[in-house]
């Protein structure tokens, strides 16, 4: 990408494909989906570690949940997003979407890692191990593994266009996985839980515990978004850097 990406398709995203405008946007829309989600994270975190009811079966080891359960739905969507970047970019070469992908990928990963360390955690007192070759974990794992691919291939070559080329391919390719991780305790025999929160029928979980779940689930992912428009702005800001001190430099 160079000064080019100012030169907006009309309509549709690409609205936001000037930087100037995306820069305007971002820096209007950031901070309060900051504060919004560190207060219900926060929130959510405390209601569920410290007043919800313990689960009558793990006891106090459920709480876990609260960290795992948005974690994971987040590892999840933040792949989804690289595959809509990888899209954006290979069908309808939008400007931002190279970058966005470039910063979507550590933020996924972390909360990859976040996922799999609570689940560990959680599976020594429930299952008496930290990991079992379970298919919903084992196909957490090959997620987390996608992600840190993607990081090592985007920047792997000299020329950015061949990186974001290949990343984007390999995000799509990868998306196979998702819907692995969500079906794979309907799939297989396995050891983790069905999902208990469904668009297709009731929860299954009791009131006290399903609420601060849900908040702790909305202020993660508005923190997930915030950190993404952050280090988006912050990418833009320095790719415009460089083409004026580039455009400088040639005109000395």
């Amino acid at each position: 990408m160079d000064a080019t990406v100012s030169t907006p398709r009309p309509g549709g995203w690409h609205r936001f494909a000037n930087p100037g405008r995306f820069l305007r946007l971002a820096g209007r829309v950031t901070p309060p989906i900051a504060w919004a989600g560190g207060i219900l994270t926060a929130a959510g975190l405390l209601w569920g570690l410290f007043i919800a009811p313990a689960d009558w079966q793990q006891g106090e080891a459920v709480r876990i949940m609260y960290l795992h359960v948005p974690s994971a739905w987040l590892a999840s969507a933040g792949y989804f997003g690289l595959a809509l970047c990888a899209l954006s970019s290979l069908v309808w070469r939008h400007p931002l979407a190279d970058l966005a992908a470039v910063e979507i990928g550590p933020v996924g990963a972390g909360f990859a890692a976040l996922c799999l360390a609570t689940g560990s955690l959680w599976g020594r007192p429930t299952w008496g191990t930290y990991w079992v070759w379970d298919a919903r974990l084992t196909s957490m794992l090959v997620l987390f593994f996608l992600y840190l691919g993607h990081i090592a291939l985007i920047r792997a070559f000299d020329d950015p266009e061949r990186g974001y080329r290949a990343a984007a391919i390999l995000a799509l390719i990868g998306a196979v996985d998702l819907p692995i991780i969500h079906f794979s305790v309907q799939w297989w025999n396995t050891l983790h839980q069905g999902n208990s929160i469904s668009l297709t029928s009731a929860p299954k979980m009791y009131i006290g515990m399903l609420a601060p779940l849900l908040v702790s689930a909305i202020g993660f992912t508005l923190l997930f978004a915030a950190l993404v428009l952050a280090r988006l702005s912050a990418a833009v800001m320095e790719r415009r850097t460089r083409a004026l001190l580039l455009a400088q430099v040639r005109s000395a």
